[in-house]
């Protein structure tokens, strides 16, 4: 890639030095012409706008001003700059190149929605281009990126929201079910499922020419160097059709050069909430072990021998032992939702609903005055986003915070490595490093391709 003006961790360091440290915890205030923002509003960018870069946009438009967009895909930039200004009355500046957002100094902060393996490149720079983040569920591709993460976001004092919606929205339902644990309406927790789907396989996907629209080069990134792939089903996305079967657009989630099928993407939600629930957001499982699983290709080593199908797994039942002996179970199998049991009763919850006996007794017997906030640490915010406007003001970590995200998501990264080598792994949630295995260990990190090492 070529060379940027964005800061690099020397650069942010000298400038720490230089103006204070209490300057580098404060947004950004020197604006651009055109961008001053009224009644002290943030003034927001979003990098990656397809799908769910447009929903945590277009929800962030009551509390801040986007002030740029940036797209590797020229077609969903265009319509989600249209978009935009037709919500805030004013034009938004549009890049295919993400550093153009970051060399800004008028930016206060950035929403990075692009596939997973460019979330922890971006926001690494973001935060040292002095920019406050929100970022997309899953965080990482890797554990050690998540362990980066957590030591930029504390050495540059910087606000870093998750999105993991689940903890403001859905009707509360997760917050209930949270604090339906801590109440000890269940009593003794001593399983939780948490139910996130599977996926189909694929048929082969042949080569062919990458769309007019779409610099497939930016595109992959940090990911290894691979040919444009999809089959001629179409179905409708922002800027016109996109490839049903591809190795990028929505399937992007289906390859794990790029993230981690169903565990890492329902996974990052439904495990979330069971951590939480079990107030294990600080620690992890002491064992992960694939009790029955199905990949699409053939592994050897623990990577797949071919590149022209999706490889994450299509279904799966994972254990992973967690502290108090309670064992979480992550499966393809069943409905949508986690449901909690222990010694006095089990419910289940998802997006559309909260239900069984504790929550029918709720009825005659509601939890205290104050038990939602208490879990939320303070009012529920209007939505996620609003969350995330919340903690740039306050310059306290917002509801979905890089460390308790991290700790959970360790548990769906583990699962995949165990799939992806056919055996249990044992886990040190101390030292956040598997035991007595050296070639799983291999699987925590990941280098970037050459040109798109992250710059610190």
């Amino acid at each position: 890639m070529p060379n940027s003006r964005q800061a690099t961790r020397r650069q942010f360091l000298q400038g720490v030095a230089a103006a204070g440290a209490s300057s580098s915890l404060l947004p950004s205030t020197n604006r651009a012409v055109g961008y001053e923002s009224p009644n002290d509003r943030p003034v927001f960018a979003t990098i990656g706008l397809r799908n769910q870069g447009w929903s945590i946009t277009s929800k962030s438009f009551k509390f801040a001003d986007f002030a740029a967009l940036a797209d590797v895909d020229s077609n969903v930039l265009g319509a989600n700059v249209e978009k935009t200004e037709k919500a805030q009355g004013r034009k938004p500046d549009s890049y295919k190149d993400y550093r153009k957002v970051l060399d800004r100094p008028d930016i206060d902060a950035v929403m990075i929605a692009t596939p997973d393996h460019w979330h922890t490149k971006i926001a690494v720079e973001a935060m040292y281009a002095g920019k406050d983040v929100y970022c997309e569920k899953p965080l990482t591709l890797t554990i050690a990126e998540g362990k980066l993460i957590e030591k930029v976001v504390k050495e540059t004092g910087r606000v870093f929201q998750v999105g993991t919606m689940q903890r403001t929205e859905s009707g509360q339902r997760f917050l209930q079910a949270v604090a339906l644990v801590k109440h000890g309406r269940i009593g003794t927790v001593k399983k939780v499922t948490c139910g996130i789907n599977g996926m189909e396989a694929s048929p082969v996907i042949p080569v062919v020419s990458v769309p007019d629209e779409l610099d497939w080069e930016l595109w992959l990134g940090p990911a290894p160097k691979v040919p444009y792939r999809a089959l001629p089903e179409m179905r409708q996305g922002y800027g016109g059709g996109v490839p049903l079967y591809s190795n990028c657009h929505y399937a992007f989630r289906n390859w794990h050069e790029y993230s981690g099928g169903k565990l890492t993407d329902w996974g990052a939600h439904h495990v979330d909430i069971a951590c939480w629930a079990l107030g294990a957001s600080d620690t992890g499982p002491s064992k992960v072990t694939p009790i029955e699983y199905s990949l699409p290709v053939e592994y050897k080593a623990g990577h797949p021998v071919v590149d022209d199908q999706y490889n994450a797994a299509t279904r799966f039942r994972i254990q992973a032992d967690m502290p108090n002996r309670v064992e979480m179970i992550i499966t393809s199998e069943g409905d949508n939702g986690i449901l909690f049991e222990g010694t006095d009763g089990r419910f289940f919850v998802n997006r559309g609903k909260l239900v069984g006996k504790p929550v029918e007794d709720l009825k005659t017997n509601p939890l205290p005055d104050g038990a939602i906030e208490e879990v939320y640490g303070g009012k529920v915010s209007e939505n996620h986003t609003a969350n995330f406007t919340e903690a740039i003001k306050s310059r306290k970590q917002p509801i979905s915070d890089v460390w308790t995200h991290n700790r959970m998501l360790e548990i769906c990264h583990l699962s995949n490595i165990a799939m992806r080598l056919g055996r249990e792994l044992k886990w040190d949630p101390t030292k956040r490093e598997i035991t007595g295995d050296a070639e799983a260990n291999s699987f925590l990190a990941r280098e970037n391709r050459r040109g798109y090492e992250i710059n610190m």
